[in-house]
């Protein structure tokens, strides 16, 4: 009988080995296949010497390698002129901007962790990216794989084990896309518009736009202005940050304006060519709205963008929106455009999911707060649309609380800017957000220079817009406190809760996190009190008011218990 017991534990022994032992192999062969399939090779070079390039200082704060330059200016922006072939730009961009490139990497780095501190999920976060833009090097032309390679070689070597500086800087061009994509993140929310005509006091085309993406206020400490000057296609500038040759935000020297807002997508079970690369593929080959639409249509993405396109050939802006299965092109058969993270016209607007988007997110509350701006500015100038992209209030001008997503100005912005394409003339914001001075920018100016050979302001002083007084006003100091104290609410520390409602009143998000933190505590009655506060003050989005009578209703379990 005990053979038989000893048997029977020997027999059952072996198949739960052979049970641990295939999940075992499993799991290994998983990781190797992950591993292999996120491995990006590089583009093969004829000629390295670029590599050989050293640059040269002109001051503590500006370099020169050839008729390239780097500077920053006493704005607090940096200023970059790049020229030459693919690879040669991306290897001059690099060491002229090596330090921004390193720096930016620690400050997305350092953000990632901190919105996502498990450190088993940061490794699955890494391993998924991997798999996820596996085909990315397939969706990306040969030409911005090389410059983004020469660019790779001034990256950092602390963040190996995320993947070498190639693959790496590949895989952040993709950012903006997977951020949008996995909507829970809530990485952008951008407002853009255009007017012309008898809709501008001149009749010219101007274009203003925020760029709210957010990834922390250190990733938008280093903005760079860039001017592009390319063997192939035109001159271009564009807004963006270390390590980034992808456009968000640019113009180039025909006048044709490119941004991008966000539209509500499907979550992709794969990459293609990121947003970014459209838009800086556009900007650098085409010089009217029918050029650019033929660039964009033959480009397969993977999420859902707008791309605002002004063009001082047509004088006229129009959207040309795009997703994974299709697009089409609005123009609204007026002499001014809207634009914030929804469809408009008669096709993309009936997707169900971008019913959804206007339904539960604050892309249309903001619309109409744009629509409404721009009737009470009357024909619109520069400084017009400054002022409307620095406006914090609500519709009918009602208080909604500072740092509002309903608001055009979310205090989020990596930066805010304004075209006038017939002039060839550009505002870039200065911090903080877009309330600081908008220096000008004149293309033509720029673009004749031949090199730099004195460290100078580039910038036209005469154009440049001041910031906006409410910077010195005690309603700031009161915000600047309230994000102060945020930031300690969302690192579990403790403050001063009467202070922080007090600093921020009228935002509904004030008395959710305030309900959190008594939650937190298990002071269930308090937090009762402050997620009913939050419900009067949301303005009737279902999404967030879903969110916050489901907090509501934990609360009041938790009392009863």
């Amino acid at each position: 009988m005990e053979k038989k017991k000893r048997s029977g534990w020997r027999k059952l022994g072996r198949v739960l080995l052979y049970i641990v032992g295939s999940i075992l192999l499993l799991f290994i062969a998983l990781a190797i296949y992950l591993v292999s399939v996120s491995r990006m090779t590089p583009p093969e070079i004829a000629d390295k010497s670029a590599l050989q390039l050293q640059r040269k200082s002109l001051s503590s704060s500006a370099w020169t390698i050839g008729n390239s330059w780097f500077r920053k200016s006493n704005s607090g922006l940096y200023e970059m002129y790049v020229e030459g072939a693919p690879f040669e730009r991306g290897v001059i961009n690099g060491k002229l901007s090596g330090e921004l490139i390193r720096r930016q990497e620690d400050n997305f780095v350092a953000q990632i962790k901190k919105m996502i501190p498990s450190t088993w999920y940061l490794n699955f976060l890494r391993y998924f990216t991997g798999w996820f833009n596996r085909h990315l090097p397939q969706h990306v032309d040969e030409e911005f794989k090389e410059e983004i390679y020469g660019e790779s070689f001034s990256a950092s070597d602390q963040y190996d084990y995320i993947g070498t500086n190639y693959e790496r800087l590949m895989n952040y061009h993709a950012a903006h896309d997977i951020g949008h994509a996995l909507q829970g993140m809530m990485l952008v929310g951008c407002t853009s518009f255009g007017t012309w005509d008898e809709q501008s006091a001149d009749s010219n085309l101007i274009i203003g736009r925020n760029f709210d993406f957010y990834m922390g206020d250190k990733f938008a400490e280093d903005k760079m202005v860039v001017f592009y000057h390319p063997n192939k296609g035109y001159n271009f500038m564009f807004v963006t940050w270390g390590g980034f040759t992808g456009v968000v935000s640019g113009m180039n020297d025909k006048g044709l304006t490119v941004t991008i807002n966000a539209a509500k997508t499907d979550v992709p079970s794969g990459s293609a060519t990121p947003v970014s690369l459209v838009a800086r593929e556009i900007l650098q080959y085409a010089k009217n709205i029918n050029e650019a639409w033929n660039i964009a249509k033959k480009r397969k993405m993977f999420v859902s963008e707008s791309f605002l396109v002004g063009s001082a050939e047509d004088n006229k802006a129009v959207l040309i929106q795009k997703t994974p299965e299709g697009m089409d092109m609005y123009s609204p058969g007026k002499h001014f455009i809207t634009c914030t993270n929804h469809f408009q016209g008669d096709s993309l607007a009936k997707l169900a999911s971008n019913q959804e988007q206007i339904s539960k997110s604050a892309s249309e509350y903001r619309f109409e707060r744009l629509s409404e701006l721009m009737q009470q500015h009357g024909a619109n100038t520069v400084q017009k649309t400054i002022s409307i992209l620095r406006d914090r209030k609500g519709l009918h001008n009602t208080d909604i609380g500072m740092g509002n997503e309903k608001a055009v100005n979310q205090f989020i912005a990596h930066h805010s800017i304004v075209f006038e394409p017939k002039k060839k003339l550009v505002w870039v914001s200065t911090a903080p957000w877009q309330m600081g001075r908008f220096i000008a920018y004149d293309l033509s100016k720029i673009f004749s220079m031949h090199g730099l050979d004195s460290d100078h302001e580039v910038y036209d002083s005469a154009q440049n817009v001041a910031a906006d007084t409410f910077l010195l006003s005690k309603d700031f100091a009161a915000f600047s406190s309230w994000r102060h104290m945020k930031e300690e609410i969302m690192e579990g520390h403790d403050v001063d809760l009467n202070a922080f409602v007090t600093a921020n009143p009228q935002f509904y998000h004030t008395y959710v996190l305030a309900g959190d933190y008594c939650f937190k505590r298990h002071n269930y009655a308090a937090a009762k009190g402050y997620y009913e506060m939050a419900l009067t003050k949301v303005i009737a989005t279902k999404g967030e008011e879903q969110h916050i009578r489901k907090q509501l209703e934990t609360s009041l379990k938790k009392l009863k218990s």
